[in-house]
């Protein structure tokens, strides 16, 4: 690891246990505890095995698009492949943005592919995960508004959640819209620079600023030919986003085990909103969100479930326990398996 990411991994750190110790602090690291010690084996067992369907849902999410891709890899591999992106995104800052370089590199060196193809997989499953969330959030909040009154909180985040998402969608239009002048315009302003930089730091030395300009020119026409070719399978985008809604739903079933696992039963339709909103916290420049996640759960869950916090911390621990760090122990073994040394 050179000295820049590890001075990045060392305040990412830093910060994720700044987050845990304000949260313990305020909701109480003794109760919260006790909760955790209180907790039904079997059931956080139940957490664990739902994560794992999670991550084979969105295992063959990866797979499927792959398929499109022309790259065809074992339904056993596809599922450790993913398992290390999502080990990469965890482990990196701001989340996806931070872990997909990682992950294509992992996707294009087991299936043999191209990096942008493996970039153009990983991406497709990180955008397309953003659809049934969204319909998730507006139909849990539309329920749950028939129940209660919707308090500032929940609608702060809501508001925030549109206005985030509603700006990454055009960002990708205006990237789809203009792609033509971005492959012309685009490699021509990045080679010079790359150059500058140092080549063979980049390990291109072989490279001069016309011959890069010209690899950057065609490795971008391939990657939006690729991103075409998922657009306009329907049959297999509908087969992805299907596999997505099953993944948030499995989701929100291994949260609901949490807490019956605590003695406690909340409303499924809470959950189905609190789980993509909060997992807007990953978003924050910490490994994988990790800890601006769970104090995000906890902000929406106290009040909409009305469970006391330190009972909501321990809930939500256990299932990050199962969401997080479990595909990071599945992920961190796999990427080693497969002889990827990015993230030294």
């Amino acid at each position: 690891m050179d000295t820049r990411n590890r001075r990045a991994f060392l305040l990412g750190a830093f910060g994720t246990i700044a987050v845990f110790a304000v949260l313990l602090f305020v909701v109480g690291a003794r109760r919260v505890v006790d909760s955790l010690l209180s907790a039904d084996p079997s059931l956080v067992a139940v957490t664990f095995a739902l994560a794992i369907c999670w991550l084979a849902a969105w295992s063959l999410m990866l797979r499927t698009v792959l398929v499109t891709l022309g790259v065809t890899i074992p339904v056993a591999k596809a599922f450790f492949v993913y398992s290390g992106a999502v080990f990469a995104n965890n482990v990196t800052p701001f989340g996806q943005a931070g872990g997909e370089p990682v992950a294509a590199l992992l996707i294009s060196k087991v299936s043999d592919s191209r990096y942008e193809t493996g970039l153009v997989g990983i991406a497709s499953v990180d955008v397309l995960n953003v659809v049934p969330s969204i319909s998730l959030i507006f139909v849990g909040v539309a329920y749950y508004a028939t129940t209660a009154a919707i308090g500032e909180r929940l609608e702060t985040a809501v508001s925030s959640a549109v206005v985030l998402i509603s700006a990454v969608v055009l960002v990708i239009g205006l990237i789809w819209r203009y792609h033509g002048t971005i492959i012309d315009r685009l490699p021509a302003i990045v080679a010079p620079r790359l150059e500058r930089l140092g080549l063979e730091r980049l390990g291109l030395e072989r490279f001069d600023s016309q011959t890069l300009e010209a690899d950057l020119a065609d490795r971008l026409q391939r990657f939006f030919e690729n991103i075409e070719r998922v657009a306009v399978d329907r049959w297999r985008l509908v087969a992805v986003v299907g596999l997505s809604l099953a993944g948030w739903l499995f989701q929100t079933a291994a949260l609901m085990a949490a807490f019956a696992a605590l003695g406690y039963s909340v409303p499924p339709y809470v959950l189905l909103f609190v789980i993509p909103l909060a997992n807007l916290a990953g978003a924050a420049p910490l490994p994988g969100g990790l800890g601006g996640i769970e104090a995000a759960f906890v902000t929406l869950l106290v009040p909409t479930t009305g469970v006391e916090a330190s009972a909501v911390t321990a809930a939500v621990l256990i299932f990050r326990g199962a969401i997080y760090w479990m595909p990071v122990l599945i992920g961190g073994v796999s990427v080693s398996a497969f002889g990827v040394r990015t993230l030294r």
